[in-house]
């Protein structure tokens, strides 16, 4: 008898997200414009450093360096998944750096 029933299980839900991409997109994605292009880097200079202000969210008004792959230009307008993480800066050829 005990092997003719099955035991059931509740089902969880199981969401796509990981637990640490689910507070990147709480919000959604955030409108940005972008001020200006900066740089280009990657092994082929594929990718592009512009700066851009956002437009709404908690960081609404902060300007922010950020790596955008493909065409762009000012006056484009992005959609960001996280506002929190800024680029690291790139410094071209031949630029000297600080060592302070």
């Amino acid at each position: 008898m005990a092997k003719d029933k099955k035991q059931e299980k509740p089902q969880q839900k199981k969401s796509g997200a990981s637990k640490g991409s689910e507070s990147l997109t709480s919000e959604g994605a955030v409108p940005a414009i972008v001020e200006a292009v900066l740089a280009r880097t990657g092994t082929r200079g594929e990718i592009i450093q512009v700066r851009c202000k956002i437009l709404q969210g908690k960081n609404r008004g902060k300007s922010m360096r950020r790596n955008v792959r493909g065409p762009i230009k000012e006056r484009d307008v992005l959609m960001l998944r996280e506002t929190e993480i800024e680029a690291r800066r790139v410094f071209k050829k031949g630029a000297r750096r600080s060592s302070n």
